[in-house]
């Protein structure tokens, strides 16, 4: 088939995400190898947001590839009641691979569904109903993953579940209040989050969800003491503390956890992206060892088709391998440090660059029309007049892909990314944010 017939017959029998069908003109992909990604006309892009932040170890990783054919020579499928072995070989190495508090694995096929059971799972274990997250969040689209989403997309699901309790991020770029330090920060945010529950009466709720670092809705680090005061909160009120890594996990940050920054234990983790970087689709719910113990007399009340899936166990035990072997961490601390350095010029030099964020290799670039009054370039949930979809569009048509949400250009390459090719890729974004300068 022809790039055409491909894109033709694509629209005509699918209907794309996040978007109205009419004048989409999706590229059309034929080959995928390591950061780049090449159409059908033979352009060639670098994958400048490991896809939907997940294919942290690049296309075409030889390793993965050979253990999804192997299994398949053995068996594609089994049902989730069976022991089988690359089920059981991939729990033990997430677990061993999470703090030593942590007892057992439920496997599921992505992100939604493991925040889904995670929800469950805490309502479950400690007998109550309420569920507090962030608004600046996204934790899935189906309906209780939605439903602990903070942000524009759960407005399709609403009205939404009884018990869904939103609070506010610590958002220090944008907050009116002009903090003396992050402390500071951090004090005021965890006494207004502590008055919430006490007004929400604690021992109501099951738990307290929240992206260990906001991810699509910015890449927004907590202030320091931020989680660890989270933690004692949910301590002192028998709460259980949630951390959605689904973005964040798995080498992304510079760490194989984005918790193991903040000195926390978690008492559940959700995980999915880079456990198999997309080769095959899974996810995962880790739990505490009390609350692996409490379902030994109690229902575990969760189930999936396809959990644990045999293929995707493999893929996710070679992707782990993978991640030692060829030492994503120390990569992803040395070349993070490079974006870092390089956003902070970028921030320096550009009028429409208001904020950089960055940790390890994954930033959010916020793009403002004043950066004395900080006007972010787009309203909040309003783009009509698609400015930022064009800043995307020339970044792609130089071949650097990536995609934005509200004011922000996220940038998160895979892991195995080089300095050399990072140089490269960044200089073109340099060049698309003169052309952004220029419009303001």
């Amino acid at each position: 088939m022809t790039g055409q017939e491909i894109r033709d017959m694509d629209l005509k029998y699918n209907l794309h995400s996040w978007s109205k069908q009419k004048g989409l003109k999706p590229l059309v992909i034929t080959k995928a190898e390591g950061i780049y990604l090449w159409d059908s006309d033979g352009k060639r892009y670098m994958d400048m947001s490991s896809e939907l932040v997940n294919a942290n170890v690049g296309h075409g990783n030889k390793e993965i590839v050979e253990a999804i054919k192997e299994q398949a020579d053995k068996y594609c499928f089994l049902s989730p009641g069976f022991a089988v072995e690359p089920r059981a070989i991939l729990a033990k190495m997430v677990i061993e691979r999470m703090p030593d508090n942590m007892g057992k694995v439920f496997f599921t096929n992505g992100g939604a569904d493991a925040n889904e059971n995670a929800i469950k799972m805490a309502r479950l274990y400690t007998g109550r109903y309420k569920i507090m997250s962030r608004y600046r969040s996204y934790h899935g689209s189906s309906f209780g993953a939605g439903n602990i989403s903070g942000e524009p997309r759960r407005y399709a699901l609403e009205p939404g579940i009884p018990g869904f309790i939103k609070f506010f991020d610590p958002y220090v770029y944008r907050e009116a209040i002009s903090f003396d330090s992050e402390e500071a920060a951090t004090k005021f945010y965890l006494a207004k989050l502590r008055e919430q529950v006490v007004y929400e009466n604690p021992s109501s709720i099951a738990a307290i969800v929240m992206e260990t670092i906001t991810g699509s809705n910015g890449v927004i680090i907590p202030p320091k003491g931020y989680l660890e005061g989270v933690r004692k909160i949910c301590d002192e009120f028998g709460i259980m503390m949630i951390c959605d890594e689904v973005m964040a996990g798995w080498c992304r940050t510079g760490k194989m956890f984005a918790f193991e920054h903040f000195n926390v234990k978690p008492d559940i983790v959700s995980f999915a992206k880079g456990i198999t970087c997309g080769y095959v689709q899974l996810g995962g719910v880790a739990v505490s060892k009390d609350i692996a113990a409490f379902f030994d007399d109690h229902v575990l009340s969760c189930g999936l088709t396809y959990s644990g899936h045999p293929l995707a166990c493999a893929a996710g035990i070679a992707c782990l391998k993978y991640y030692d072997s060829a030492h994503i961490l120390e990569n992803v601390n040395a070349v993070g440090a490079v974006l870092g350095e390089l956003e902070e010029g970028l921030k320096e030099k550009h009028a429409c660059v208001g904020d950089v964020r960055y940790i390890g290799l994954w930033s959010a670039i916020e793009l403002v029309k004043d950066k004395n009054t900080k006007e972010p370039l787009v309203p909040y949930g309003k783009d009509e007049q698609g400015v930022m979809a064009s800043i995307v569009q020339s970044l792609i048509r130089k071949g650097f892909y990536t995609y934005s949400h509200e004011n922000m250009i996220i940038v998160a390459p895979p892991l195995i990314i080089t300095k050399e090719q990072l140089l490269e890729a960044m200089d073109i974004l340099d060049g698309v944010l003169g052309e952004v300068d220029a419009m303001i």
